[in-house]
C-alpha cells in the first residue's frame, strides 16, 4: 500500500453484511479444540506457534503463523498444539475465502 507514505501489504479476510463473530483463542502448551461440528463457516488464522489441524477422517496436517485453515459448515474438525497457539476464529455463514484468499487444498 502506497498511501500515506506507508509501506506494508494488507490481505483482505472478510466484507459481509452477515452476523459475524470475530474471536481470539489461545492454547496452551498441549492445548486441544477438541473434535467438533462447525456450527457455521468457520476461518482459523493462526498469529502464533505451530498447531495440527484435522477434519472428520482426515490425518492431521500442520499449520503455523500466517496459515488460515477454512471450514464449512457442519464438517467435523479439531486443532490441538503441543507448545502453544494464538488464532484468530472468525464464524459467519458469508464466509468465502476464496474471495480474497488463494487456497491450497490439503488432502493426503
Amino acid at each position: 500500500m502506497a498511501h500515506f507514505d506507508s509501506n506494508f501489504i494488507m490481505s483482505r479476510i472478510l466484507l459481509t453484511d452477515e452476523p459475524t463473530q470475530i474471536g481470539c483463542v489461545y492454547l496452551e502448551a498441549g492445548g486441544i479444540i477438541g473434535f467438533h461440528q462447525a456450527l457455521s463457516a468457520q476461518l482459523l488464522l493462526v498469529v502464533h506457534g505451530p498447531a495440527s489441524v484435522r477434519c472428520d477422517s482426515e490425518s492431521e496436517v500442520c499449520v503455523s503463523v500466517g496459515d488460515a485453515v477454512f471450514w464449512e459448515k457442519g464438517e467435523w474438525h479439531e486443532t490441538k498444539t503441543e507448545t502453544g497457539l494464538m488464532a484468530i476464529v472468525i464464524e459467519s455463514e458469508a464466509l468465502n475465502p476464496t474471495k480474497y484468499m488463494p487456497v491450497k487444498l490439503i488432502k493426503d
